[in-house]
């Protein structure tokens, strides 16, 4: 991006937010970054109401990441990362059960590093997007992140379709960079059964936090797919991609290089009771099942929920192409050449006041990698910290979790505060280490500007043989209006 362009950003930037600084909010931010909307879609008669009746959502957003590695390497270094943009989506209103949605984002992004190499921009990787930094020098992504359809079939019935954010266990939005997570599909939610909400999707396309283009959902590109430099920052490279699901191997193989995912939940709860089922598909390659039981115990002045999940992992094809590791290097592993794989995390979650106390245990199995690259994570609510990956093959996990003044809302008018300790004991045959891992969250709307929000995120990771440990600071401000 030239200074001519940078320069306009911020000038309009500027005059959006002096225009809107009194407006009253019709969304909130979750801690997880998931956005509430608080307006229902009117229902109208006439296609001008449909469009004039409509809602705008803007959203002004700085992000920074700081990264700090007691030890470099050729992979990683300390580096600064900072995004400024936002994003305006666009919601219709409801005519005959139909409406529609578009979002449209943006992010400028600037940064330095030890080796000015942006191949080591790691945890703040995404304010920008590598692959078009690498080939073109842009900068900045400006990116259609939503452009939906949705027919309210019959009451509580719902079909959308296009790209759209889908919210399910094993996909997510994971909005907590600039751009969120995208899928192009077709999903279908239902909630017509009592106490039982249902979700369907088919993914045929996902968009990265980080791309500007749709890309297949579980195919790690290389030379042989383009001749731009490094192709596969334009494909899925999600940190938990699984490395070995290359272009040319899914070719050699005769596998689809471009799978769709299809994803379903179930939700069910019934007074103190809570029954999820949940499982993907990427037909010839990989599928996956969870379930998950928690039951809550009331008492006096507190509750106490007894949480379970498994999830089975079923190979299909993916680990004779692949192998058993995401890394791509299965060395050390039972099967070297399969995915078939198990995991078991348990919980115990104490709530008194405005306190939640987690203790959570998780344990994947010395079978394969648990491979979910579409930023849903298998130990979250359990054993996921920020940016931890603890689902290799023959790893136990241990967290200690406070919360403080969490709410359903997403307005945090008293700081919310989030603090963990997570132990992971990993296996050093597989090429992993036993690490400590200490997290400490804020959030909180400002009191005067309600509808501003900050942000802080803390994360320092030690190995426990003293080799050497990182930080990971996160610092946003986001407007809404």
């Amino acid at each position: 991006m030239n200074l001519n362009k940078k320069y306009i950003t911020l000038i309009g930037i500027s005059i959006i937010s002096s225009n809107i600084y009194a407006s009253e909010a019709t969304q909130a931010l979750k801690t997880n970054g998931q956005i509430i909307h608080t307006q229902k879609a009117k229902s109208v008669d006439n296609i001008s109401d449909m469009l004039l009746d409509g809602q705008v959502y803007g959203r002004l957003r700085l992000n920074s990441f700081y990264a700090d590695y007691e030890i470099d390497s050729p992979s990683h270094s300390d580096h600064a990362t900072m995004g400024l943009g936002g994003s305006l989506v666009y919601k219709s209103a409801n005519l005959s059960g139909l409406s529609f949605g578009v979002g449209l984002y943006y992010t400028y992004a600037e940064w330095w590093d030890d080796n000015d190499d942006i191949s080591n921009l790691k945890k703040g990787k995404d304010v920008l997007s590598r692959f078009d930094y690498d080939n073109t020098g842009d900068s900045y992504m400006a990116v259609v992140g939503q452009a939906y359809v949705d027919y309210n079939v019959i009451e509580d019935t719902h079909i959308i379709v296009g790209r759209q954010l889908v919210e399910s266990f094993y996909t997510k939005s994971n909005d907590t960079k600039m751009i969120p997570n995208a899928f192009d599909g077709v999903v279908v939610t239902s909630d017509n059964i009592d106490n039982t909400h249902i979700k369907l999707a088919y993914l045929y396309e996902q968009k990265l936090r980080d791309h500007t283009q749709s890309h297949s959902v579980l195919m790690y590109a290389d030379s042989n797919t383009s001749s731009s430099s490094h192709p596969n920052w334009n494909s899925n490279d999600d940190s938990a991609m699984h490395k070995g699901l290359t272009y040319t191997a899914l070719k050699a193989h005769g596998k689809p290089t471009d799978s769709p995912l299809l994803t379903g939940d179930i939700k069910y709860k019934y007074n103190n009771i809570k029954l999820d089922g949940s499982f993907y598909i990427v037909p010839e390659l990989l599928s996956q099942i969870m379930i998950e039981t928690n039951y809550k115990v009331n008492f006096d002045s507190f509750n106490l929920s007894y949480g379970m999940r498994y999830i089975k992992q079923f190979d299909q094809g993916a680990g004779a192409v692949g192998g058993a590791s995401y890394t791509g290097d299965s060395t050390g592993y039972t099967n070297p050449s399969s995915l078939d794989a198990q995991m078991i995390a348990l919980r115990v979650v104490a709530k008194v006041d405005n306190y939640k106390i987690n203790l959570a245990y998780s344990n994947v199995l010395d079978e394969a990698d648990l491979i979910t690259p579409w930023r849903g994570f298998p130990t979250a609510g359990y054993t996921r910290s920020m940016a931890r990956y603890n689902w290799r093959a023959n790893t136990q996990s241990y967290r200690l979790e406070l919360v403080r003044n969490a709410n359903s809302k997403g307005i945090y008018k008293d700081i919310f505060t989030q603090t963990s300790i997570l132990y992971t004991d990993a296996d050093e045959n597989k090429g992993g280490k036993d690490e400590i891992y200490y997290y400490q969250g804020f959030v909180q709307n400002i009191p005067s500007i309600p509808n501003m929000q900050w942000r802080l995120r803390l994360g320092y990771r030690q190995f426990t043989d003293n080799s050497s440990g990182d930080l990971d600071a996160r610092v946003e401000v986001n407007y809404m209006f």
